[in-house]
């Protein structure tokens, strides 16, 4: 199981329409059990997966969102004798994802997020890494993709602390390096804080026109940059409206039928693939 989050400082960067399709190509094309996460209080990337009535259902009839996984009632304790249990009515193992088809699974977002409050120093910000330890137990997934929100706060730390890897969204603008230099920034101090170990594994353009002087400018300040450069995917996701407009209809780059977006996507996923096994390759060498 490889746990990635999906991550930058911006908003409009692209970041829920690039984790939304990584994880349904992951799915749909490769035939790999996915789960996605979405921890973002404004949950967009969950709008993608279910129409408006759907959604309002889903929370009329009780289902789970991320939400539930912070509850009061979902609390453990470590027993002597039983070891760690739920210490009311619900364990993690009882919070259950909502099956999109055999491949693919989602625990959808919710704005009541917004009404948590709870500190980095609560044992809360590592209920989402034993949640996805406990539920994986049972679903066996292959990937858990994870949107989280464009701002430093604990939700994103949450995510950080149950990945393996995260990936950087990067819209090619005179402020992007700005961005992600100050994301880098803040990793690195929660590395330092929480002992994190997750790692970088890419930066993927997104909403590209490689036509224009912006995109240029922007290509080369990250290529000429010396920690940033080696990050960087050749695959881009190019600007479409037709994107936008198809998530409206739940419709992914796979549904769409273009074939510029499919290699795109497709190839985006190879590289990220090809970074993690590379990853793996490099720690088997060094133990």
């Amino acid at each position: 199981m490889f746990v990635i989050s999906f991550i930058n400082m911006k908003g409009g960067v692209g970041k829920t329409t690039l984790s939304t399709n990584v994880a349904y190509n992951l799915a749909q094309k490769e035939g790999k059990k996915v789960l996605f996460v979405d921890i973002d209080p404004q949950f967009n990337a969950t709008q993608c997966f279910f129409t408006g009535e759907n959604y309002i259902k889903y929370c009329t009839e009780k289902h789970d969102t991320i939400c539930d996984l912070f509850a009061n009632d979902v609390v453990r304790k470590v027993s002597t004798v039983d070891g760690e249990k739920a210490a009311k009515n619900r364990a993690f193992k009882d919070i259950k994802p909502h099956k999109i088809n055999d491949k693919l699974y989602i625990l959808p977002g919710n704005l009541d997020l917004f009404k948590i409050e709870i500190t980095a120093q609560s044992g809360w910000v590592n209920r989402l890494k034993i949640y996805l330890q406990e539920i994986n137990k049972e679903y066996g997934f292959d990937y858990i993709i994870i949107d989280t929100p464009p701002t430093p706060s604990i939700w994103m730390t949450s995510a950080l602390l149950a990945s393996n890897y995260y990936v950087i969204p990067v819209k090619p603008d005179p402020l992007s390096l700005t961005g992600i230099d100050l994301l880098r920034s803040i990793i690195e101090q929660k590395k330092s804080d929480l002992d994190l170990s997750v790692k970088c594994i890419g930066l993927v353009l997104t909403m590209t026109e490689p036509a224009t002087r912006v995109y240029g400018a922007a290509i080369r300040n990250i290529k000429k940059n010396k920690y940033w450069n080696k990050f960087l995917y050749k695959k881009e996701l190019p600007k479409r409206i037709k994107i936008a407009e198809h998530q409206l209809d739940q419709k992914f780059i796979y549904d769409i039928g273009d074939p510029d977006l499919n290699l795109a996507i497709t190839g985006i996923i190879k590289e990220m693939e090809d970074r993690i096994k590379i990853d793996i390759e490099e720690n088997e060498k060094d133990n």
